[in-house]
């Protein structure tokens, strides 16, 4: 046995009363980081077309909608609409068309820390499981409501940290009990410390993952700055000792709490990208990671992969006879790493920090191999290929480049939530994006994803998405500063559309406008922005706007009063005329952007503080790493 396993295994036991012990996704890789050859099932996999939901996902939605329908009456069991009684309506509704019930999504923006904390907090105060969480001037159990929660770079990392935690809350993560996630002194170029003490040394960490890449390499697989970059996330978000290389994304889907329905689907959100091509949002392939699945509804794909046997190899949508399947390819921090590959431009400047050789070998060798304008990529065994249902070139290649979901402009992972055969009908969008140049958010990412709606011929795939204005607006008109809705009159679209809550980051405690290269924060500042997106998504727990939790309930039932004819409540109309964007424009230029905080600001300080990537290390990263400050 390696030295490095012999020192990662004696770590394990010595935290078995810890990290050890707590219930995750299931470890069940058949060989660790490395994919492995194993015996096809009996149905071979296959790939399926795009027309409908899989199998799976409809199966699962008939659960799921069991428990969405008691988190209802949960929630409006606290959640006042005045004079109109919402448990009965939910019952009543229920026992007449269940279809007519609310559908409910959650969107975690990419951001990096800024992005994983903000959408955090916001899930923290959505989570009936946090204390107080259901009292007056509280939201709690929209979490419960939701049937799915996206994420994207910095939200997928959000998304990892709980699902693959058995569905931890928030407030276990901050608490340090949940496999020493989230404890982020450290920077995550320096591995993560434990109860004060660091298990494995700086050398060993490196070690440990170049080991674990280079036996995918060994395996037969291409291996990119991703793999690296997702090793050391993995350490951050799943288990300090070891990164989990053992767990999955598709094991996901065998937790009994998931498998159940008792929990929303979590979907992470990419981008595919050809060499040497701009994304952008009116010609990007947008990819999706869902328990079940890894594939695209965008014509260039329009196909979805059994997620569990990725790697294998498909050819015309089979796995020839002569071939065998292929397990843990998608493991879990591949995944969530694959979501925020612009900061594979850390991992290729951190060679020329003094790392050890066998770090500093293995990323050296894989620039070369790639080349510079590749570095922000993760390569993908296609399963897509001569997959004759499809219109792209995709079907050409034996490898995919999937790169940051954030690359073509749309940082909320809206577009999986609006596909139709979803049948979504309010979306709660958390964007923490540096729009601007102090890295607050001014709605671009749905100016673009409105915008590639519209595209109805190609990309668009009969989405509909409600109109939005455009950025100027947002600015001069404080549609950034407080919640707003989109898509308030679905009369005015031709197909159904889901209502768009918009939770843009404002600062009311701190100023959460992290930068999206930190790297390390301490315990102190990390609680600080939960608890402003907590402020944020609660309109500071009902002060703000004491009717704020009754406009959150008069989102949820918007879509189903119109399904039901049922006449909208009077609060609801006041709710509506308050926060539903009335359509006007000020394109003018704003005046720069500078927001100050709503509340009093809470004392950050701590002696570790926050690290982000100096500023030498910015001058090198170049252009790309400016972009990713955009996310």
């Amino acid at each position: 046995m390696r030295t490095i396993q012999s020192i990662a295994l004696i770590a394990g036991i010595l935290s078995d009363a810890t990290a050890d012990n707590i219930p995750r996704a299931l470890p069940n890789a058949p060989n660790g980081y490395a994919p492995a050859n194993v015996s096809c099932p009996a149905g071979r996999p296959t790939i399926r077309s795009a027309e409908t939901l899989s199998s799976n996902e409809t199966s699962w939605l008939s659960l799921r909608r069991n428990h969405t329908t008691q988190a209802m009456r949960d929630f409006f069991g606290h959640v006042n609409i005045s004079n109109f009684d919402a448990v009965s309506y939910i019952n009543r509704v229920a026992n007449d068309n269940a279809t007519n019930l609310p559908n409910v999504a959650i969107a975690v923006s990419g951001g990096g820390y800024r992005a994983m904390l903000t959408g955090g907090g916001a899930l923290k105060a959505f989570d009936s499981r946090t204390p107080n969480s259901t009292a007056k001037g509280q939201v709690g159990g929209l979490l419960q409501s939701a049937t799915y929660v996206s994420g994207l770079s910095g939200g997928s990392w959000l998304l990892a940290s709980i699902y693959v935690n058995n569905f931890t809350t928030i407030g276990d993560l901050q608490a340090g009990s949940t496999g020493d996630a989230w404890q982020l002194g450290r920077s995550i170029l320096q591995g993560p410390e434990t109860g004060g003490i660091q298990l494995l040394s700086t050398a060993d960490y490196y070690r440990t993952i170049a080991d674990q890449v280079e036996d995918k390499s060994n395996a037969g697989y291409n291996t990119t700055l991703t793999d690296i970059w997702a090793r050391m996330l993995s350490f951050q978000f799943i288990n300090a000792t070891d990164g989990g290389p053992n767990y999955t994304w598709s094991s996901i889907a065998l937790e009994d709490n998931f498998s159940s329905g008792s929990i929303p689907m979590p979907l992470v959100v990419a981008d595919l990208r050809s060499p040497g091509e701009k994304i952008v949002g009116a010609n990007s392939t947008v990819m999706e990671f869902s328990p079940f699945e890894f594939g695209s509804w965008d014509p260039t794909i329009f196909g979805f992969a059994p997620l569990e046997y990725l790697g294998s190899r498909f050819n015309n949508g089979s796995i020839p006879a002569n071939e065998s399947c292929v397990r843990g390819y998608d493991n879990a921090g591949f995944v969530f790493g694959t979501s925020s590959t612009l900061f594979n431009d850390i991992v290729s400047y951190v060679n020329r920090s003094g790392l050890p050789s066998v770090l500093e070998n293995l990323i050296t060798d894989t620039l070369n191999h790639l080349g510079k304008d590749n570095q922000d990529i993760a390569d993908y065994v296609n399963p897509f290929y001569n997959y004759t249902q499809n219109t792209g070139l995709t079907t050409q290649t034996q490898v995919l480049n999937v790169v940051d979901g954030g690359e073509d402009d749309q940082n909320i992972p809206l577009h999986p939530l609006i596909q139709p055969s979803r049948h979504i009908d309010v979306i709660f969008a958390v964007d923490s994006s540096a729009d601007t140049p102090d890295s607050w958010p001014n709605g671009t990412s749905l100016v673009y994803t409105y915008e590639r709606s519209l595209n109805s011929s190609g990309v668009g795939n009969g989405t509909s998405f409600p109109s939005v204005p455009d950025v100027n607006t947002f600015v001069n008109k404080g549609l950034n500063t407080h919640p707003t809705f989109f898509g308030c009159n679905s009369s005015n679209t031709s197909s159904p559309t889901p209502l768009i809550v918009y939770l843009p980051n404002y600062p009311y405690v701190t100023y959460s406008n992290l930068s999206t290269l930190t790297l390390s924060i301490n315990n102190t500042e990390r609680d600080a922005v939960i608890q402003n997106a907590y402020d944020m998504v609660t309109m500071a727990n009902g002060t703000r706007d004491a009717d704020w939790p009754a406009c959150v309930g008069c989102a949820v039932l918007s879509r189903s009063f119109e399904r039901t004819n049922t006449k909208v409540p009077d609060i609801c109309n006041t709710c509506f005329n308050r926060y539903c964007w009335d359509g006007t424009l000020n394109s003018s230029t704003p005046a720069p952007y500078e927001p100050t905080s709503y509340l009093t600001t809470l004392n950050n300080t701590s002696a570790a503080g926050f690290i982000m990537v100096p500023n030498t290390v910015l001058l090198a990263l170049g252009t790309v790493a400016m972009t990713a400050m955009a996310l």
